[in-house]
């Protein structure tokens, strides 16, 4: 897939399902809290700060930093885009915080000055951006030397049943086509190998990961339906469902322009560095449990790339 419609398959399913993250966010806090807590524990703000959170869609992980920053630090809560960023706006309007500042941000094209800022948060951004190298190249380019990230992204689909389960149902069905490997995944760096690659390349140091088991309960599968519609099951069908209507079209002008007599019918179109490395977590196989791998990384001398 080109990195321009994979901008534009995320900003499409992040805007139609802005108003369902919203609906759901108390739950998603629930039941990522041991996540959230382990990112503000890596990055360690500290008062009088300035941190920037990526892909902050609803805002609870860098509002948890900006209470620690206080009234003279600074919080910038930002996503791709403006619907998450306007969810993000009520809640923080919610909790009264006044040291944030909600601008629409690319990651990829962090409108930021070098240097600048204090630590860096992103919560299940990172793999979903067209090019995740270049967004981490943009993160290191921002911090102040010495500085933090700390980042989670999904682990494997196997320990992610509550992601695939409605997908995987649908495509046994008949009712949509199976992914190719180049199609938008949440599970883009699960690969602890690949997370820790691209962060050094990117000029990351002491790079540290920890797999973080989290749990969501349903009390039904129209529960869990509804989860799904509202949250993550829209972004595995709309990229799906769009990379399958464009591998028809591909397919139908290849046969095209061999049998210009062809009939053609159109398919229709879902970490944080230190010195040492820490062991994976082993917990129990659990159809609600989720597995979070998280790496928190920090700046390295000036030497290093940039991006």
């Amino acid at each position: 897939m080109e990195p321009e419609d994979h901008r534009h398959n995320v900003y499409e399913v992040m805007k139609a399902i802005a108003p369902g993250w919203e609906r759901q966010r108390a739950r998603i806090e629930e039941a990522v809290t041991p996540v959230r807590a382990w990112m503000i524990s890596e990055l360690a703000p500290h008062a009088g700060g300035t941190v920037l959170e990526l892909a902050a869609g609803a805002g609870d992980t860098g509002f948890e930093a900006a209470v620690i920053l206080g009234e003279r630090g600074r919080l910038i809560s930002t996503d791709f885009s403006p619907d998450m960023v306007e969810v993000a706006r009520r809640r923080g309007a919610a909790l009264e915080l006044r040291n944030v500042d909600y601008p629409v941000m690319d990651a990829e094209r962090i409108e930021l000055d070098a240097d600048s800022i204090d630590g860096v948060l992103c919560r299940f951004g990172y793999m979903l951006m067209a090019d995740p190298a270049a967004a981490l190249f943009e993160t290191r380019r921002v911090l102040r030397r010495g500085a933090r990230l700390a980042l989670a992204v999904w682990s494997t689909p196997e320990r992610n049943p509550w992601l695939t389960i409605l997908a995987q149902t649908l495509v046994e069905h008949g009712h949509m086509p199976p992914p190719e490997p180049e199609d938008p995944s949440p599970f883009s760096m699960a690969s602890e190998e690949r997370t820790r690659a691209l962060l050094e390349g990117a000029g990351f140091t002491a790079v540290h990961t920890r797999e973080v088991p989290t749990r969501l309960a349903f009390r039904d599968t129209d529960d869990y339906v509804q989860y799904a519609t509202d949250t993550a099951g829209p972004f595995a069908l709309a990229g799906w469902l769009r990379a399958s209507a464009r591998r028809s079209r591909r397919s139908s002008q290849r046969r095209s322009s061999a049998s210009p007599q062809t009939e053609v019918t159109h398919c229709p179109a879902l970490l944080s560095p230190r010195r040492r490395a820490e062991p994976r977590c082993r917990y129990p196989r659990d159809a609600n449990r989720r597995a979070v791998a998280g790496a928190s990384a920090r700046g390295g001398p000036r030497g290093m790339p940039h991006g």
